[in-house]
């Protein structure tokens, strides 16, 4: 499954365990439109034993279909054997790119979407869920690039988290038991 987001520089501000009456203060650039498009992709291996996770990220750009095309291919030189790829109908996974990625790949490459107006299939959602309201809240980056390197960080320490990752496909639910090995 793969889906896309993007992470502002102005800090998701949550309660903190900060003594009462010492509230902590975040100090923010103000004016800034700087941000950090996400791309990732959760997977399971063929032989249904393992998940894994793959990110992209782009600073300051946002994931049009060219973007996901050049994600897509990544993707394809990560993984091994056929890949099936279910995402939403979004723009930027339209488009010649993707058609071109397609024809390209056609032996190792098929596309699925997901149902319309249904992001809470797709655990990737959760995933965004983890990052910003777990990982990155009350974070206030000095610039776009400490954001990016925050989110790298924080991706690459789950990547080989079982627990975690099947967590956001129950949360989405998936039968994951059904279907891995234990």
């Amino acid at each position: 499954m793969i889906d896309e987001s993007g992470l502002l520089m102005a800090p998701l501000v949550r309660r903190t365990w900060a003594p009462r009456g010492r509230t902590p203060s975040l100090v923010q650039k103000s004016g800034m439109r700087e941000k950090v498009s996400v791309a990732a992709a959760l997977w399971i291996s063929p032989r249904r034993d393992r998940l894994g996770l793959f990110s992209g990220r782009l600073v300051d750009g946002y994931f049009d279909n060219w973007y996901s095309a050049a994600f897509l291919e990544a993707l394809l030189r990560e993984l091994s054997g056929r890949v099936i790829v279910i995402w939403d109908g979004g723009a930027m996974h339209k488009g010649d790119p993707i058609r071109q990625l397609v024809d390209h790949f056609a032996d190792r490459l098929s596309l699925e979407k997901l149902p319309p107006y249904s992001p809470m299939l797709n655990p990737v959602e959760f995933l965004w869920s983890w990052l910003k309201y777990s990982r990155l809240n009350n974070f206030a980056p000095r610039d776009a690039i400490q954001l990016d390197q925050r989110v790298v960080a924080e991706l690459a320490a789950i990547q080989g988290d079982q627990r975690l990752l099947e967590s956001f496909v129950h949360a989405a639910g998936l039968p994951l038991r059904l279907t891995l090995l234990t």
